[in-house]
């Protein structure tokens, strides 16, 4: 008797995130890239937490993203250093994630993001996945562009050039990325986030450069839990200060006043020495 094939046995047989590898043993290519990735992370959650109050939602840094299974298995994944997947859960099966597999979540990431320590050519590579005549193997790697564009199918790519400061957005439209043009402000409209996108130049974690930032609709600064926290202060001794302001304003007036009072007294005590009564003066 011949063994029928179920749907279960078909997934047992793809690896999920606990079976791939974590990293592909490559350095992290320069200094700005982890606080990169944290800046863009911290600054958003607010937003993220509007959009996900159930929190449904998960953030790469740095993580791989497994599209093909191949051997070895790292050559079947791209890892951005930043991308954001809604409508997912942070953790799977109560474990933390190692990875993001496709082909066991289907749900492909809203928008993913790489710094480019180069010129950029490495992550604009449209190389196509190639097979060999029985198209059972393959005989070149694709270009991460190609991936996000065909196969993940992200609907926004962001693309940062550190040395240069450059920033190109592409979007999904009919299959294929187009480049997405800046509003007036130079920053590129992310609609499933409802935020923009651009460059801000200033200084985070000791570094002082040109960094990728988040804006509200509105055109405001996405702040960091730290520039909130720096904020709210700010407010509470403006606030204390005019509070300050005003009873020291009541203080003066009421010596003002104490002094007319003593004034006029003062004034009524010379009259009345002079034979005249002050209170017919105002007859």
């Amino acid at each position: 008797m011949t063994d029928v094939l179920t749907s279960i046995d078909l997934l047992k047989a793809f690896p999920d995130h606990t079976q791939l590898p974590e990293s592909d043993g490559t350095f992290v290519k320069n200094f700005q890239e982890h606080p990169q990735s944290i800046l863009l992370t911290d600054s958003l959650s607010v937003v993220l937490q509007q959009l996900h109050p159930d929190g449904q939602y998960c953030i790469g840094q740095d993580c791989g993203i497994y599209w093909r299974e191949t051997e070895p298995p790292e050559k079947g994944a791209e890892a951005p250093d930043w991308f954001y997947v809604p409508h997912v859960p942070p953790k799977l099966d109560g474990q933390i994630r190692r990875s993001y597999v496709l082909w066991r979540e289907y749900i492909t990431p809203s928008i993913v993001l790489e710094f480019a320590s180069g010129n950029g050519d490495e992550e604009r590579d449209r190389t196509p996945l190639a097979a060999n005549g029985n198209g059972t193997t393959y005989t070149q790697r694709p270009g991460k562009f190609w991936v996000y564009e065909q196969i993940a199918r992200v609907p926004y790519y962001g693309i940062y050039e550190i040395v240069s400061g450059k920033l190109e957005v592409y979007y999904l439209a009919g299959g294929f990325y187009r480049q997405l043009e800046p509003n007036a402000s130079a920053r590129y409209s992310i609609e499933p986030l409802g935020v923009e996108l651009g460059l801000w130049q200033g200084n985070y974690q000791n570094q002082a450069g040109l960094w990728l930032r988040w804006w509200d609709a509105q055109g405001n600064l996405l702040p960091t839990g730290q520039e909130l926290a720096v904020q709210e202060t700010l407010r509470a001794n403006i606030a204390e200060s005019r509070a300050d302001n005003a009873e020291q304003r009541a203080d003066n007036a009421e010596n003002r006043a104490d002094n007319a009072e003593q004034r006029a007294n003062q004034l009524a005590e010379r009259l009345r020495q002079l034979g005249i009564d002050p209170n017919q003066l105002n007859s």
